[in-house]
């Protein structure tokens, strides 16, 4: 195998890991995020769980104070009813009594249903805040576990990385440029074998020149279809497969 290849295909190993190693890298943050949204999730629904019991407190409050109102306001009219000698004025005032009772009696009922209401918010409630305090726990868990993994993974690339420079430096420029530019195109897949008569890499059939002159190994070959540097191990067979 000619001396260059041998290079290349180290170099091509090489690329491919971090290649890998940076695409295990680049996910890492979007599953923090996601896990930090889910947190907020949780946490969006116990802040609704809180509103919505605070608001039924509000207008259980709210309701006493329309009660005691209409209890201050019969107890009026009951004054006027005893000072009163006319009957028209104390028909009315009966009247304005039974409406003050009639509202009152409205309003407790209306009591009663809020009270059902905020009792079944304080179970909500209470679940909403056992939800929350439990997704904190696992998401936190998740999270340092991400930046664990973050941190061992940045320091994998670190040493991939290392002295890649030093493995391209040993190719000839020529060699590197055509290298590098195909390495970006092709995915990762430069250098491939031409085991059973096909390219590698777009697997198409190649000519027996071509692969005669990848068995001499005297010189960097190509595959007339996709560009790809071709290699041949004696390992390899050159017949077509049938």
């Amino acid at each position: 195998m000619l001396e260059v290849i041998e290079k290349l295909l180290i170099l091509q190993d090489r690329d491919r890991r971090i290649k890998e190693t940076q695409a295990e890298l680049a996910v890492i943050e979007p599953q923090r995020q996601a896990a930090r949204q889910r947190d907020s999730g949780a946490m969006a629904a116990l802040e609704a769980a809180k509103t919505r019991c605070n608001q039924i407190e509000s207008d259980r409050k709210r309701l006493e104070l329309e009660v005691e109102s209409k209890k201050a306001q019969a107890d009026k009219y009951a004054q006027q009813q005893l000072q009163t000698k006319k009957n028209d004025e104390y028909q009315a005032l009966a009247r304005e009594i039974t409406a003050c009772k009639e509202a009152i009696f409205k309003l407790e009922d209306q009591q009663i249903e809020l009270m059902e209401q905020g009792e079944a918010a304080a179970k909500e409630l209470a679940k909403a805040k056992a939800a929350a305090a439990e997704a904190k726990k696992e998401i936190e868990a998740q999270i340092a576990a991400l930046n664990e993994r973050e941190a061992v993974i940045k320091k994998q690339l670190a040493e991939l990385e290392s002295n890649r420079g030093e493995l391209a430096a040993a190719v000839d420029e020529g060699s590197l440029s055509r290298y590098e530019r195909l390495f970006k195109n092709k995915g990762g897949r430069v250098l491939v074998g031409v085991d059973h008569g096909v390219c590698g890499g777009c697997h198409m059939k190649l000519p027996v020149q071509i692969l005669v002159s990848c068995q001499s190994q005297t010189e960097i070959v190509s595959c007339i279809n996709c560009g790809r540097i071709l290699y041949y191990t004696r390992d390899m067979d050159l017949v077509a497969a049938e």
